[in-house]
């Protein structure tokens, strides 16, 4: 027996940062994002050798365990580790025996979500072969639980619920992580012309998100009015984005967009840096009329919105820079799972 899963990595196109806490249990925060086809991936193999093989094949690191209930999360592979234990520990109760191999279309730290999603992923693998009944809010709450609680890491709430239900959607942030997720239904010539429109690019730089999202709690902990005044900018254009995307308004993403990455840069040092600002400027001079990093920011994936016919000439003239358009599609599903005969 092979149980297989895999889960969309996503774009935030407006609204980032507002689903952090301490913002959203003050505040409430509301995001817009997409899922596009690049995937994290899952495998696992039962055995009954007592053993745990654990492999993350993208960045080519395994490790072999003795089967126990709770294993040692420190070092990379503590987000499968991690998974695992709480699969034990609220659901089947007992050790188990097997090979897990994972692995993520996007490099670490790009910006489109790929930890929480691999999170995403590995407990849909669980969950299919352990046969545990988890509804979409229940994967993507568990999935935040184990990333922002069990392993402390420094993060939002967003990305775990756009892996797991997939498409476009409309999220709602409050206290007490609770999330609401209003599916978009877009009319496909809107999504084509989105899609058309919107360039996405590889920096070859990847960035520690923990450290910049740590800076943006901070900056609202301690009452920022700068921050604040920013972060609640960003909220105002999710709502407007939702607005221009499920009403064709294509003229006004680029300008929403551009608003809420002059928003985004105030919320902490480390989102932007001169050689950013840099191709920010030669997009905007190139048939841009918006962009913005995706994730938290310092790095990853850039995307700009190049409406009519400007497509070609921004490709060209990021070329300097040394980086390419990366192709993509948008996607409608989220997590899917399933198990075949070895």
């Amino acid at each position: 027996m092979i149980i297989r899963s895999k889960a969309p990595l996503r774009l935030g196109l407006a609204g980032g940062g507002t689903d952090v806490s301490p913002y959203a249990d003050l505040y409430g925060g509301s995001i817009l994002n997409a899922t596009i086809n690049l995937y994290a991936h899952t495998t696992i193999i039962p055995r009954d050798n007592g053993k745990i093989y654990l492999e993350a094949q993208d960045i080519d690191i395994n490790e072999t365990v003795d089967s126990s209930e709770v294993l040692d999360t420190s070092g990379k592979l503590g987000l499968i580790k991690g998974v695992y234990n709480r699969i034990v520990k609220d659901f089947v109760k007992k050790p188990l025996s097997f090979e897990i191999y994972t692995r993520v279309d996007a490099p670490p730290g790009s910006g489109l979500g790929s930890s929480s999603t691999l999170v995403v992923s590995i407990i849909g693998a669980f969950a299919e072969w352990c046969n545990i009944p988890l509804g979409e809010y229940d994967i993507a709450h568990l999935a935040y639980e184990i990333e922002r609680v069990d392993l402390g890491l420094a993060g939002g709430r967003q990305d775990q619920y756009a892996a797991t239900f997939g498409g476009f959607n409309f999220m709602e942030f409050y206290k007490e992580d609770k999330v609401i997720v209003n599916p978009l239904r877009l009319k496909q010539r809107y999504a084509a012309e989105l899609e058309h429109n919107l360039v996405l690019f590889y920096m070859g730089t990847n960035r520690e998100s923990a450290s910049i999202i740590e800076k943006q709690t901070d900056n609202i902990k301690n009452s920022n009015e700068l921050a604040i005044e920013a972060t609640h900018k960003l909220k105002t254009q999710s709502m407007k984005m939702k607005e221009a995307i499920l009403m064709g308004k294509t003229d006004d993403i680029g300008q929403v967009m551009h608003d809420g990455w002059e928003s985004k840069k105030k919320m902490a040092q480390g989102i932007s840096n001169p050689e950013i600002d840099k191709i920010y400027a030669t997009a905007m001079q190139n048939g841009a009329t918006g962009g913005k990093i995706s994730g938290a920011g310092g790095g990853g994936y850039f995307f700009f919105y190049c409406p009519a016919v400007s497509r070609t000439k921004l490709i060209k003239s990021l070329e300097p820079f040394g980086i390419e358009a990366q192709h993509y599609h948008f996607t409608r599903e989220g997590l899917y799972t399933y198990t075949i005969d070895s």
